[in-house]
Formats: C-alpha cells, sequence, structure tokens
C-alpha cells in the first residue's frame, strides 16, 4: 500500500514538472531558469483547474513583478518632516537647507505626526518600480476564483479607459493589498510584503536624502514628472520620468498602502533598527498622493495618511506598490 502511495505521488510529481516544463518560460532578467521553472511548477500544483492560459498568464505575472524589484541599499537616515521654505516654487526646489538654518524652516505638511525627526537605520531591501496593474489585480482576483469587480461598469464602452488593464489596481481594503504581496511571494518563494512606511520614505527621498519631492530633480514639473492639477482622472502606471533610484509614481496618480499599523505618536517611540510601526491600531498609512489633490500641497516624500483599512467598494487613487523584505539582490 505505501509502495502504491509512494508511486502514485512520484507519478504526480513527474507529471507536474512535465508539464510546468512543456510550456513556454517568460524570460527573466533576474532569475534563473530553474528559478522560473521552480515558480511554474508551483503554478501548476496550486491551479491545477485554471485553463492554461490563465496559468501562463499567472507565472509571467510573477516573474514580471520580481524583475520590477529595484534593490534599495539601507543606510541610516533621519525620517519625518525636516522642513522647507516658508515660499516656494515647487518647479524649481533647489537644495535642502536652500541657504538657510534649518531650525527656521517652515513645515512641508500642516500636520504635526509628521514633525518628530528621528534617525531610523533600514536593512537593504526591494521596492517594486511600478504600482501593481490593475491587470494584475484582476488577474490575482481570478486565481482565488473572485468575480471582477465592477464588472458590469467595465462592459460600457463609455469606462474603457476607466478600467485601463495598466491604470493601477484599485483596493476596496488594505487586506488585499497585503494579500496580493503575499501572493507573489508564496509563488516565487521570496518574502513579498508591502513596505514600511520608512522604507517607502526612504526609497522616495533617494535613500534617505532631504528631497521634498519625489520626482526625477526634486521638484514638480508638470506635464513631464507628475500630472497637472487639472487631470480629473488616473492614468497608467509609468506615464512620467520615474525618479533617480527608478520608481515610479511615487509622487502621485494612486496612493500606495503601507504595510505599518498608523498611530500620531508613532515617531516619537519608533525604535532606530528596521521599525515596522505600532503593534496594533485601527488605521493604517497611505502614503504618496493621488489624482484629486493638489500636487505641490501633497505629492511631498514626508506625508503621512492615516485611513481606515476598509472602503465600501474598489475607488481608484487607492493602490499600492510590493516589496520584497531581503537585503540580498536578487
Amino acid at each position: 500500500m505505501q509502495a502504491r502511495l509512494l508511486l502514485s505521488a512520484t507519478l504526480f510529481a513527474l507529471l507536474t514538472g512535465c508539464e510546468a516544463q512543456s510550456q513556454s518560460l517568460p524570460e527573466s532578467e533576474k532569475l534563473s531558469t530553474d528559478k522560473v521553472k521552480a515558480i511554474a511548477e508551483r503554478v501548476e500544483t496550486n491551479y491545477p483547474d485554471l485553463s492554461r492560459d490563465l496559468r501562463e498568464r499567472i507565472l509571467a505575472t510573477v516573474v514580471r513583478s520580481l524583475d520590477d524589484m529595484v534593490f534599495i541599499e539601507g543606510a541610516e537616515f533621519e525620517m519625518g518632516d525636516f522642513g522647507t521654505l516658508c515660499q516656494y516654487d515647487p518647479a524649481n526646489m533647489g537644495t535642502w537647507p536652500y541657504g538657510q538654518d534649518p531650525e527656521r524652516l517652515c513645515p512641508i505638511t500642516p500636520e504635526r505626526h509628521d514633525d518628530y525627526l528621528h534617525q531610523v537605520r533600514l536593512s537593504s531591501y526591494h521596492l517594486s518600480r511600478y504600482q501593481t496593474r490593475l491587470e494584475d489585480f484582476d488577474l490575482f482576483r481570478t486565481s482565488l476564483g473572485l468575480e471582477l469587480f465592477d464588472a458590469e461598469l467595465r462592459k460600457r464602452e463609455d469606462l474603457q479607459e476607466l478600467f485601463h488593464p495598466d491604470k493601477p489596481a484599485w483596493t476596496k481594503n488594505w487586506k488585499e493589498a497585503k494579500d496580493y504581496c503575499l501572493w507573489l511571494g508564496e509563488l516565487s518563494r521570496y518574502p513579498v510584503d508591502l513596505p514600511s512606511e520608512a522604507q517607502w520614505e526612504y526609497a522616495a527621498r533617494n535613500r534617505g536624502q532631504y528631497v521634498q519631492y519625489p520626482t526625477d530633480n526634486g521638484s514638480l514639473g508638470y506635464g513631464r514628472n507628475i500630472a497637472a492639477d487639472e487631470v480629473t482622472d488616473e492614468l497608467p502606471i509609468a506615464h512620467f520620468t520615474p525618479t533617480p533610484l527608478g520608481l515610479y509614481d511615487m509622487a502621485g496618480n494612486a496612493t500606495d498602502w503601507i504595510n505599518d499599523w498608523y498611530s500620531e505618536n508613532y515617531y516619537g517611540v519608533s525604535p532606530v533598527e528596521n521599525p515596522k510601526g505600532p503593534a496594533t491600531g485601527t488605521q493604517r498609512v497611505r502614503r504618496g498622493s493621488n489624482y484629486q489633490e493638489s500636487m505641490w500641497m501633497s505629492a511631498n516624500t514626508v506625508r503621512r495618511w492615516n485611513d481606515e483599512p476598509e472602503k465600501s467598494r474598489h475607488l481608484p487613487g487607492t493602490s499600492f506598490r510590493c516589496s520584497i523584505q531581503s537585503d540580498t539582490p536578487l
């Protein structure tokens, strides 16, 4: 009996492996062929009832998502609202502290919960250069047996641009953003997760520099590195130039859900080494800005957006990007 069970298990493994090897494997810039094959086998094992087309799309999405990860070398930096000129031109920011005594600068944001400057030391990690695409998020939901949200609305010809597959994923809650990243991790065997608040700010500030706007030059060039305030809809990802680290849409278009719970006073008690946010809470953190806001006020690197983790429906402008919690380059 045991021999028969062993034979059956061996046969299943062989068939699964052959199935994975028979399909066309996507090319990868960072992963070896063996690693891509291993991901393909896990996709075949986890989703035997999905069509071949869907399995191949899942495989391609996982591999592309890993290729899109930017390795961020860790270091120590001063986190929080480091100040700006009391009157400034967002299109021509210059170099901090702009020839002034830092103690005499005005706050970047009117909020008080980001004013406590504190030292943070981060290990190296990876952050996705793009926000998660709506098409990839739809595929994730399909893999779970869920229907597309707003399925009826998507059938309307006049709303096709609203649901463009390359726009940032719409989320209804923080958990599904978290679950998407964990899904990539389950299939790839890498520690994929949402980034911490400290990791997001450190990357937005080009590894902790005193940069007010997370654009290619630290200033706002409307129509060149960020959308003009007159733009009333989300744009596809990577529509504008990236930051010096190669990250897109850190300043605007859609916000990013962050892994951390929110606490107004957390900066005052934050540990120096790899802070992860409070242990518990009722709200989560979002970073960046969305297309409905005035960019000069909201598209900065230090603003903390505390928000309810559950919404009434899927909404544009509330998206996310994943990270890999590993200090070893892929």
